[in-house]
């Protein structure tokens, strides 16, 4: 198409007139979206520090619809359905991680003009990170008070808190599969943190011993797997970023800071999935 004065003309059919139609801006509510964002302070760049936090709860957000979902479809057997969403989440927490990239950039000057200004508020306090960790297994019935000022906060995560997490569904479809999982596991109390259980790790041997004969099974392992290093990768990104920041400080929640996010590193949703890698190979 040629251009006349440096100017692009409009491609014949293109709408134009949303007067009476939806148009991009109505569907994504940007009006609401993009009026969410309320500095308390003039420094350029709290709008960064804003964006960055609310782009991560709206990924958030994503990650939970999508774990619930292969939690679902674990329960119906659904396997190939339950990989796509695994799949998924790993990839949106390989884009959380690289999205740290862009916090770095404020230098520990720059954030110590504003810091200040936030109070008590932390990631600490994000019911959406909480009840992703509840449903991948790191269940902690002690951090719902921490949602009492914010009741649909709280029954939310109190309803994953009573709820099987993506590990206890996949090792329940296991065990219709017919894989010896011991029963103890099966009818464990899932409003508990799990905790490993050296009777799994057998089951999962076998799986690994004939991958031919297991392959589903074995591939699902390897999507959980695949999981918690993707997590795994985006809380250290985390912790390297805080460090970066504002160094070993208080944080503004009341946590210890950079200590604090490094026990988490110390987590892990699938520990027998990690232990059963001592018997690969004899």
């Amino acid at each position: 198409m040629a251009l006349e004065d440096g100017v692009r003309p409009l491609e014949q059919g293109v709408r134009t007139d949303f007067s009476a139609a939806m148009d991009y801006g109505s569907y994504l509510s940007l009006d609401s979206l993009l009026a969410a964002q309320h500095p308390l302070t003039d420094h350029p760049d709290e709008l960064l520090f804003i964006v960055q936090h609310q782009t991560t709860e709206l990924w958030f957000k994503l990650v939970l619809h999508e774990l619930e979902g292969v939690r679902a479809c674990f329960d119906a057997d659904d396997v190939r359905r339950a990989r796509k969403g695994l799949a998924r989440v790993k990839h949106i927490f390989r884009t959380l991680t690289e999205q740290w990239s862009v916090l770095a950039t404020l230098t520990p000057s720059e954030y110590a003009e504003f810091r200040g200004d936030l109070g008590s508020a932390s990631g600490f306090q994000s019911h959406q990170y909480r009840a992703v960790e509840f449903v991948l297994g790191n269940k902690n019935a002690a951090m719902l008070n921490v949602f009492d000022a914010h009741p649909e906060a709280r029954a939310t995560l109190a309803r994953i808190l009573e709820s099987p997490t993506v590990y206890d569904a996949f090792l329940r479809h296991l065990a219709r599969q017919g894989h010896p999982v011991p029963t103890g596991i099966l009818d464990r109390d899932v409003t508990r943190a799990w905790v490993e259980s050296a009777e799994l790790v057998p089951v999962l041997a076998e799986i690994y011993a004939d991958t031919t004969a297991h392959w589903e099974a074995y591939a699902t392992c390897e999507d959980l797997v695949d999981l918690e290093d993707a997590f795994q990768l985006w809380r250290f990104r985390h912790l390297r970023t805080v460090q970066r920041t504002i160094g070993f400080k208080t944080g503004t929640g009341g946590s210890s800071g950079v200590a604090f996010l490094q026990r988490a590193l110390e987590l892990t949703f699938f520990p027998e999935l990690y232990t059963v890698r001592n018997s690969v190979g004899g």
